[in-house]
């Protein structure tokens, strides 16, 4: 009975968010209706004690990389780099390579720092006019998208300053670049078979006679164009958010040291609040070279980008907050979930799994297909677990690089499930439907996944890290 409840709350949970309720919302409803079934009297003290003490917890670490991306990424846009971006992209590919020009500005802008979903409203416009003179159909447009946005680029390439390769840091004491040779063959492995997928989909259509489509919805105007920024300059922001990246999170530690404390100046008697750097140089490493981004984006782009900011980072702000609460949300689920003993019984059954790191990428790529996040669910799994994966590799001899490139691949893998947040969001601004173009992004899943295990094959065959 533990166990259903347990399983009851999860699928209920899975169940609001594909049918489009709100995270925010039904995260708490979902977990207070286990607790309730399992001891009543617990439900206030979890409440308050537990789901939003890991909620707030969580946007404590992570709501300002969540706000600094958004707001990189808009400025990208309304400066006009993002475009820039594209036109280059597609001039030096060429036109007829269509997938392969989506697929590379995608990375370019999750690789850069752009958030993945302002890159679903910043590349789109492209995908669809190129799809339309290539008369390609248009029902691939998401799955090109999400190789490119939402695989590689989001948690495997080394340095990557996406969320998903920032969560690991705080657990296993690591930098972004963790496991850089293991993340790259990771890497090559998803675009390379992703885009073999897609081009025998398109060949496929075009045996069929199919062409981009006719009766179709949200099909933007077509792109014309106009000034552009020179290419070089509009990849600066990006190539400054990759290097400071890197550079600053080898300071931090040096800088800092082990710890860094520092009492409050307050009238009476104060505690020092000792900070783990450890923990959060990482973490401080993507927020500098975010800002240092911005400031790169406004000393090239003043004028086009100070004429829309005020809008423009409302909306961004906005979309931070929606993102970061829906997660948070999702993490202090998570957090009443495990504490509960039907979740012992699921524990207990990932235990079995003898190897540590299939351990690892098992339980954190099926709590991120459970709560259709990838941010959400590995840090669920790391919040109930970690101290476990941490025991088990060192009792294996395995580099806590290994681990945190294992769980951030992990979780970008059968997150992308039907209800997940930016699948939902890709086809709303592309026009599609699950039944049109799901199929593609579930096959994009599927190689994300099977990446995780040639990564650990080729970890125990090769020694690589």
């Amino acid at each position: 009975m533990a166990f259903l409840i347990v399983l009851a709350a999860l699928c209920f949970l899975m169940l609001a968010a594909y049918r489009g309720y709100s995270v925010i919302l039904f995260a708490p409803i979902a977990a207070l209706g286990a607790v309730l079934l399992t001891d009543p009297a617990l439900v206030a003290p979890m409440f308050t004690g537990l789901f939003m003490d890991k909620m707030v917890g969580f946007l404590k670490l992570y709501f300002p990389v969540f706000m600094l991306g958004a707001v990189f990424g808009k400025l990208i846009e309304l400066s006009g780099f993002s475009k820039a971006i594209v036109a280059a992209t597609i001039g030096l590919v060429g036109r007829s390579r269509a997938m392969l020009s989506i697929v590379l500005v995608c990375a370019l802008l999750t690789y850069g720092g752009v958030s993945l979903f302002v890159v679903v409203f910043a590349v789109y416009p492209f995908a669809a006019e190129l799809f339309r003179q290539a008369d390609i159909p248009k029902r691939l447009i998401p799955g090109t998208i999400a190789l490119g946005a939402f695989t590689f680029t989001m948690d495997s390439l080394p340095g990557t300053p996406q969320i998903q390769n920032i969560i690991p840091t705080s657990f296993f004491g690591t930098t972004a670049w963790a496991a850089p040779w293991l993340g790259t063959l990771g890497a090559i492995f998803i675009l390379i078979v992703g885009l073999l997928y897609l081009d025998w989909r398109r060949r496929k259509a075009a045996a069929a006679g199919e062409g981009y489509g006719s009766v179709l919805v949200n099909e933007p105007a077509p792109f014309e164009n106009g000034r552009l920024a020179h290419p070089l300059i509009a990849l600066l922001p990006l190539v400054m958010v990759g290097v400071a990246n890197k550079l600053l999170a080898d300071a931090m530690p040096r800088f800092y040291g082990a710890t860094q404390s520092f009492i409050p100046a307050v009238i009476g008697e104060a505690k020092p609040v000792v900070q783990e750097v450890s923990k959060l140089a990482a973490i401080w490493a993507v927020e500098g070279a975010l800002l240092l981004g911005i400031l790169c984006v406004l000393v090239f782009a003043w004028r086009p980008v100070v004429t829309h900011f005020a809008e423009g980072s409302k909306a961004a702000v906005g979309g931070a907050l929606l993102a970061s609460m829906n997660t948070a949300s999702e993490y202090g689920f998570g957090a009443v979930i495990a504490a509960l003993p039907g979740f012992k019984l699921i524990a207990d059954a990932l235990h079995a799994i003898p190897n540590p790191l299939v351990n690892q990428a098992i339980s954190v790529t099926a709590l991120a297909g459970i709560t259709g996040s990838a941010s959400g669910g590995m840090s669920i799994a790391l919040a109930a677990m970690a101290d476990t994966f941490i025991h088990n590799a060192q009792a294996a001899g395995i580099p806590m690089e290994v681990l945190h490139r294992v769980a951030s691949m992990a979780s970008g893998g059968m997150d992308t499930l039907p209800h997940n947040g930016a699948v939902i969001t890709l086809l709303a601004v592309t026009g599609l439907t699950h039944r049109q173009s799901y199929r593609d992004i579930f096959a994009i899943t599927l190689i994300k996944t099977m990446a995780v295990f040639v990564v650990i094959a080729a970890y125990y065959l090769t020694g690589l890290v």
